[in-house]
């Protein structure tokens, strides 16, 4: 590792025996720079990220969402490489991708590349901090970009919660700014006003861009010599103004108003109950080191015995309970800190939301008399740094973003540390920020769909529907009194499941570069391979317990996950402990099976994996938890409904696979009404007669791995099947002819349309050439769009599709459908006369892509457990697609791409519409309408027919009916 400094520094001695020199560098930023010391350290890519220490808080008065409107400016071209969209090509072609965003305080910049293309990347992309050409002609086209993103946001209840929380700042704090920007803030506006954007900005970028406070890091395989070389020669010439860098630490208590204690109801986009307790203390940074907001929140969050969530979850009161500081700009900064905690309620809970505060409220007291314990400060420790020790390789280009924040945060020696580790023991600041956390400084609000009807009030931005009173008199008097404590609630006790045996095993069997099948009974079967190549004591163990009774009606899909949910919440208070000790289980409701996936440090993991088996044995509920999952189930069923994205994705899917089960299917279902009866019969049979697959990679031996799977058959005693179970379902064979469904979307607020046109394909491996083209798409016309071409394997048949994510208060779908046509057709064109050497540069890019070093062992374990859970078991399915890709030529993609695009193309465009004058409806300004939220009914799907604009295509307006009428392709695996 090396710094370069302006100013220099002295040597510190790090872990891995680094080399840090003293450079001082005229004009510059600071720059942190990582090379590979040891083979073992494998970067698949090179990144670089840039962070600037300005954000949202400078935005002026009469501009807001400048900064974020500059973040995305300055990627618009360079005085050296003036091509509008040429850094993004460049990366695109040689396998990168780039991103940025704006905090309240930080602007950060990041990208990779693959490594032969690092160093004229680092030159392209210092160019928008030393020179960006940001001309007039492309300000009106990115603040469309901008007011995309702003309408993309509008119907998400955690941006809305924001916007709300910081109009209750003080008069003049800027957390009472509106920092998304929109093309209202930042077009229409300022041309009212006589305001020059294109003046204001570059007068922005000369005031705040410079390089003394800006923090760099990249990180390539070349030398640190090397790298200090190329960062010297690129990044000296970026402006240093001398100026002082902004500064709002004076303004401090921002939330010490009469507005901010009080109760504020909300009515939320999506079906949810839920209570938030919010803090806000002096700025909490500069306690890196002791972290005493972390430790709080530990134990506020805990969920074992004696903790808040365990006693509201007795009481049906609470399903889930987070607590803490997020540590973005909003929750932490120069001004303040917040500290949260945010209960997710039963429709029980809603009604005792009071009684749910008070029983927070008690702990934190509880808490606060006690102290802080150093035996808990210290668990936290050793968890903290068993992970860091023994952590997995992080994406690079995750790494860099990350380091670049850190140098603006932490010292120098903590650079690398200082966000994971505790270093101090200092119970004296824990206990200061504890005793902060008085009833009388909270501030709560209370969402749920069931406040529609008494919010009168609507914040500005968002259009958040809200009303505002003082605390109950009740509550209010019993919080400024001396209230008793909870004796049900205390400290958790010592935890048995932190590993202290990190060392790697000894292979008992031969080494293989793929998993081997280790057992196979006609009850289930396991694959195993040791870890040979990361080296660290972790394992990952994944189950699949597959049942034909899962799809065979959508009440039994129903069932399915009421069982999953109420096994997770049965394993809550149980397996808390071991969660808390980084060993991660998650159970996934599968389409044809329950999916169990368990990692961790490999000591103490099958504790924990032996845990969820006993709990799966002995499963039982009462009705009263019954009552509460199911309940909870219809909302999350209504919050998948109403996003345009996930609506599209079911529809589309609904289409494709036969004898799928709708979301509506099951939401109706739901609210139909079940039985205890039905699900104790459903889990019943559902564990009497399976078949189990699983895998176990990481450091284990082959013997151990076994005994995973020898313990789920002689715990769960179930029979072996009758017969194989699918586990995917057959495709329906689309005609040769473009079908559109066109559905409204269920959220009569929300402008959010959503666009995807699907080509089946059937058998090809060339459509993951679409992904090399998505920076062509749609010209520079409607930069607005959020586009993303997208290769589909849908249950063995495959596809590609382009999809585009727009609003109907801009654009109609049809248009936006016929711009992707266009789009293609162009394409066909494109690659018809793109040079052999051309196109040999887009398959090579594609293959170095293929061949990156995975970065950790999830990554490959991802890839064997998708062979297994498809029942395909091409484990070398990767190498088999680079070498596929070697002997592609360039007639092979144009014949391919014509054949799909000729007479005979199979097309189906799928449109989940939003609300909007370029739709046919009114301007909608609110995003809180939900088509029959209030009345109970269950929403519906409004087919719409379509207009002139797309001529030539068959309607499908009732989908089962329609589908009804196709072939359906045999089950299908891709096997060569």
């Amino acid at each position: 590792f090396r710094f370069l400094w302006e100013g220099g520094m002295s040597p510190v001695i790090l872990c891995v025996i680094p080399v840090l020199i003293d450079l001082h560098v005229c004009h510059f930023p600071k720059v942190f720079l990582e090379a590979a010391f040891t083979e073992t350290v494998v970067f698949s890519q090179s990144a670089a990220a840039l962070c600037v220490a300005v954000g949202s808080f400078s935005d002026p008065e009469d501009l807001p969402g400048l900064a974020h409107f500059l973040e995305h400016m300055v990627f618009m071209g360079s005085l050296k490489y003036p091509d509008e969209n040429g850094f993004d090509a460049f990366l695109k072609k040689h396998g990168g991708s780039d991103n940025a965003s704006t905090d309240c305080e930080r602007t950060v910049f990041q990208f990779d590349v693959q490594r032969k293309y690092f160093k004229e990347a680092l030159d392209r992309w210092a160019q928008f901090f030393i020179h960006p050409l940001m001309i007039r002609d492309a300000i009106d086209r990115e603040v469309e970009a901008v007011d995309s993103e702003y309408q993309l946001a509008r119907p998400s209840d955690a941006n809305r919660k924001e916007m709300l929380f910081g109009s209750l700042a003080r008069p003049g704090h800027p957390m009472k700014k509106f920092f998304w920007g929109n093309a209202d803030t930042l077009k229409h506006e300022p041309k009212m006003n006589n305001i020059d954007t294109y003046t204001r900005l570059r007068d922005f970028w000369q005031r705040h861009y410079s390089a003394h406070y800006m923090t760099l890091v990249v990180q390539s395989k070349e030398t640190l010599d090397t790298l200090e070389k190329w960062v010297t020669e690129i990044f000296s010439e970026i402006p240093n103004n001398g100026l002082p860098k902004p500064s709002f630490g004076h303004l401090t208590q921002p939330f010490d108003t009469p507005e901010f204690h009080k109760l504020y109801r909300v009515v939320p986009i999506r079906k949810v109950h839920s209570l938030s307790i919010t803090w806000a203390l002096p700025p909490q940074e500069q306690y890196y080191r002791v972290k005493p907001l972390h430790y709080i929140s530990w134990l506020v969050g805990h969920e074992g015995k004696g903790s808040v969530l365990s006693f509201l979850r007795k009481k049906f009161w609470a399903l889930a309970l987070y607590g803490g500081n997020g540590e973005t700009g909003f929750e932490q900064n120069s001004t303040y800190s917040i500290f949260s905690i945010s209960v997710t309620l039963t429709d029980e809970g809603y009604k005792h939301f009071y009684e749910v505060a008070h029983v927070v409220f008690q702990y934190v007291k509880m808490l606060q008399q006690r102290g802080p314990d150093k035996r808990i400060w210290e668990e936290i420790q050793k968890i903290e740094a068993n992970e860091f020790h023994y952590q997995e390789q992080t994406d690079p280009v995750d790494y860099v973003e990350s380091l670049c924040e850190n140098m603006q945060l932490f010292q120098k020696e903590d650079f690398l540390t200082g966000d994971q580790l505790l270093f101090e023991y200092k119970p004296e600041v824990i206990a200061d920020a504890l005793n902060q956390l008085s009833p009388q400084r909270a501030n709560l609000v209370l969402l749920s769909a069931a406040n529609e009807g008494q919010c009168h009030l609507k914040e500005k931005w968002f259009g958040t529907q809200y009303s505002v009173e003082d605390i109950d008199k009740y509550w209010s008097d019993l919080w400024a009194s001396d209230f008793e404590l909870n004796q049900d609630l205390h400290l958790p006790e010592e935890n048995k499941y932190i590993a202290t045996d990190f060392a790697l095993k000894v292979a008992d069997c031969p080494e293989t570069e793929y998993p081997v099948k280790t057992l196979s009974t006609q009850q289930g079967c396991l694959w195993y391979r040791k870890d040979d190549k990361f080296k660290i004591p972790k394992g990952y163990v994944r189950f699949h317990l597959i049942s034909p009774l899962i799809q065979q009606s959508a009440e039994n899909i129903v069932l399915f996950d009421t069982f999953v949910n109420i096994l997770s919440h049965n394993l809550g208070e149980p397996a808390y402990e071991a969660d808390v000790a980084q060993l991660e289980y998650k159970l996934v409701a599968g389409e044809h099976g329950l999916v169990i996936r368990v990692k961790g440090f490999n000591h103490k993991l099958p504790l924990l994996f032996q845990l969820i088996i006993d709990y799966l044995s002995d499963f039982s509920f009462t009705p009263a938890v019954f009552e509460m999952i199911t309940e909870q189930l219809k909302k999350t069923y209504f919050n998948i409904l109403i996003k345009p994205e996930t609506l599209a994705k079911d529809v589309r899917l609904l289409i494709l696979e036969h004898s799928r089960w709708s979301m509506i299917d099951k939401y109706q279902t739901l609210m139909n009404g079940l039985s205890i009866e039905s699900l104790s019969s459903f889990v019943k049979a559902f564990k009497s007669q399976l078949f189990v697959e699983g895998l176990v990679q990481g450091n284990f031996t082959s013997r151990v791995s076994t005994d995973f799977l020898n313990y789920v058959v002689q715990k769960l005693q179930f029979a072996p099947l009758a017969h194989p179970c699918p586990v995917q379902f057959r495709v329906v064979d689309l005609p040769n002819t473009h079908l559109l469904c066109k559905v409204k979307t269920l959220n009569k607020g929300d402008a959010n349309s959503e666009v995807t046109v699907y080509y089946q394909v059937r058998v090809s491996s060339v459509c993951t050439y679409l992904s090399l083209c998505q920076e062509q798409f749609l010209g520079k016309d409607v930069t607005d769009y959020h586009v993303y071409p997208t290769c589909r394997n849908t249950s063995g048949i495959l596809g590609f599709s382009v999809t585009v994510a727009t609003q109907a208060t801009k654009y109609n779908s049809e248009l936006v459908d016929k711009k992707i046509e266009e789009f293609l057709s162009c394409f066909e064109e494109k690659i018809k006369h793109l040079t052999e050497e051309a196109f040999s540069t887009q398959v090579t890019a594609l293959i170095k892509l293929k061949e990156c070093e995975d970065s950790h062992l999830g990554e490959e374990v991802d890839r064997n457990w998708n062979e297994v859970v498809t029942q395909q078991y091409l484990f070398d399915r990767l190498a088999r697609e680079i070498e596929a890709l070697k002997s592609v030529t360039k007639s092979d993609l144009v014949t391919w791409f014509q054949a799909h695009r000729s007479n005979k193309k199979k097309v189906l465009s799928v449109h989940v519409v939003g609300f909007g004058k370029h739709e046919g409806d009114a301007e909608v300004t609110a995003v809180s309408e939900v088509q029959n939220s209030s009345s109970g009914e269950i929403p519906h799907l409004t087919f719409l027919p379509p207009s002139s604009l797309m001529t030539n295509i068959t309607s499908i307006k009732d989908i089962k009916a329609y589908t009804s009428t196709l072939n359906v392709l045999p089950y299908h695996k891709i096997l060569k």
